[in-house]
């Protein structure tokens, strides 16, 4: 069975992408995005289909996502910031290498840059994403296998800490 080297997990603006690149480019391996994998699915952006089908059916197939790149792909993983609310999701992370990507509001702020299409953060960017970020915390730090602050720090240092981290 295949199985992903890093799962990526954090809030909007923790690097998960960015640092998702860069970390399959060090181990050699491929990288994967489960919100790109929606955006195909549906074909269209996730933040049409926030607007146009609802989060509930984004939700879903954010899901389906998960659960099949869980499945098929054997190098980096990122999931979209909100795939861990699913119990079943948080079922299928059980046993893979989670790497929970920790960032402040400031600098998640800065890195979102908050004009860009983030539908969970339409109105009061910054207070959503707080409230975002407090609420999902506790979940993102119980499915981690690895935890790694990212504040202040340069891609590759993040890279770095999670490469030594990762199981052999």
């Amino acid at each position: 069975m295949t199985s992903p080297r890093a799962v990526l997990i954090g809030p909007p603006g923790s690097g998960k992408s960015t640092i998702g690149r860069l970390l399959a480019g060090r181990l050699g391996t491929g990288f994967r995005d489960t919100d790109e994998d929606v955006e195909a699915v549906a074909g269209k952006p996730v933040s049409d289909v926030f607007v146009e089908d609802g989060e509930e059916r984004f939700r879903e197939l954010e899901a389906e996502a998960v659960r099949r790149a869980l499945a098929e792909h054997d190098g980096v993983l990122s999931l979209g910031g909100g795939a861990i609310l699913r119990e079943a999701t948080r079922e299928l992370l059980a046993g893979h290498p989670v790497v929970y990507l920790q960032v402040g509001l400031a600098d998640a702020v800065q890195r979102v840059g908050l004009a860009q299409a983030r539908p969970l953060l339409v109105l009061n960017p910054r207070s959503q994403l707080k409230r975002l970020m407090e609420e999902r915390r506790p979940v993102y730090e119980r499915l981690a296998s690895l935890i790694v602050a990212t504040d202040g720090r340069t891609p590759e240092e993040i890279t770095d800490e999670i490469v030594k981290g990762l199981p052999a």
